[in-house]
């Protein structure tokens, strides 16, 4: 498939052409310029490469690019714009950030898990981060930060997206 794609990408249109089966991960980076989303396994199991799309979290480096006509995709960028998102705050206070790879990935999810579901359970926060690979933090911290995330949402709901 080849053509024009327009979609709107943290909360202005843009469109951008579109050659063979490109992901939306290269879309991302390579014609928008937009580096927050990593690339990991290119396989959708690391997490890495998380946005949301249409309210929901997807790995970008398996989402075609042809799937995105006329949808809503929101990256890392647009959520710490003034100041840090509380998901963000939350993650930094438990200390779950080391290297700071994969955390877009898990800020996305969790971004998506809480906008769908703000007083998603322990188990729904479990479930969310298990599609997600850290090599750095344990996990812990990753937890802690994710429940610490869900009350701070609660909290400041008038940041969200």
């Amino acid at each position: 498939m080849s053509g024009r794609i327009n979609f709107k990408l943290n909360g202005k249109n843009v469109s951008v052409e579109l050659d063979r089966e490109k992901k939306l991960l290269d879309i991302l980076r390579e014609d928008l310029r937009i580096t927050g989303v990593k690339r990991g396994c290119d396989t959708g199991v690391c997490g890495a490469c998380t946005v949301v799309v249409d309210g929901k979290a997807v790995k970008s480096c398996v989402f075609p690019g042809k799937n995105l006509e006329g949808t809503e995709v929101v990256t890392i960028e647009a959520l710490s714009v003034d100041s840090v998102h509380p998901i963000q705050q939350a993650l930094i206070d438990a200390g779950a950030v080391q290297c700071g790879f994969c955390t877009p990935g898990f800020v996305m999810e969790l971004y998506a898990l809480f906008r769908s579901k703000p007083d998603a359970d322990d188990a729904e926060i479990m479930k969310a981060l298990d599609r997600h690979l850290c090599r750095c933090t344990g996990y812990e911290t990753i937890i802690a930060g994710a429940k610490a995330a869900r009350e701070l949402m609660k909290e400041r709901a008038a940041i969200i997206l």
